[in-house]
């Protein structure tokens, strides 16, 4: 379970402004990667503490339960990097920058950033630790990756009614059986990730 040791070890009870970051998207063959930088209350309501964890470990119905009381209670960013943007500069530095931009979003100066993962992003203009499975071991970094999560979710299902077929309102634009055969059937949209060896592969085959 995560836990408040690595926003204590950087000054979180001492008055310091410390932020978990984390992503959501990664891996689909469709839609921007989000980010979000999250800065924890210093009195994390028990009832509420006890519930976040990294957002993978967590059912959608849990992760939906906690995307409301967690933004009333914390400050929070959430940014994204486009489709257009993971095709040019490749989906681990855009991933980087959508990280990079929640973090500026919060308009407070931060005294470190907790970043889930091994890399930083090289543009944050405060002190950063990157934390490997950060989202199982730090509160909010584990808090950063339900709002990530639930956002780019619901950003899939609102594209899925203009993009019907894909199974993206399911999926969230991974790389499902449902996906992969819808993908061959209707094409690639404009929301697909260009660089990915799915749709890479297709497009080189149909010409589109």
């Amino acid at each position: 379970m995560p836990t408040l040791l690595h926003e204590k070890r950087h000054g979180f009870h001492e008055g310091k402004i410390v932020c978990g970051v984390d992503e959501a998207g990664r891996g689909p063959l469709a839609g921007p990667v989000m980010a979000a930088a999250v800065i924890l209350p210093a009195k994390l309501p028990a009832a509420i503490r006890r519930e976040i964890r990294d957002s993978k470990k967590m059912s959608a119905q849990a992760r939906e339960d906690l995307f409301e009381p967690l933004k009333q209670i914390c400050r929070y960013a959430i940014a994204e990097a486009s489709v257009a943007e993971i095709a040019r500069f490749n989906i681990l530095w855009a991933s980087m920058l959508a990280m990079q931009r929640a973090v500026a979003q919060l308009g407070v100066t931060i005294d470190t950033a907790l970043i889930d993962g091994n890399r930083i992003p090289p543009s944050l203009t405060c002190a950063a630790v990157a934390i490997i499975s950060g989202d199982d071991k730090c509160l909010s970094i584990a808090a950063a990756s339900i709002l990530a999560k639930v956002t780019r979710d619901r950003f899939m299902q609102k594209l899925a009614e203009e993009h019907p077929g894909y199974g993206w309102e399911r999926n969230a634009g991974y790389g499902t059986p449902e996906h992969l055969a819808a993908l061959r059937q209707l094409g690639p949209t404009d929301w697909h990730r260009s660089g990915f060896t799915p749709v890479m592969q297709l497009e080189l085959l149909t010409g589109t």
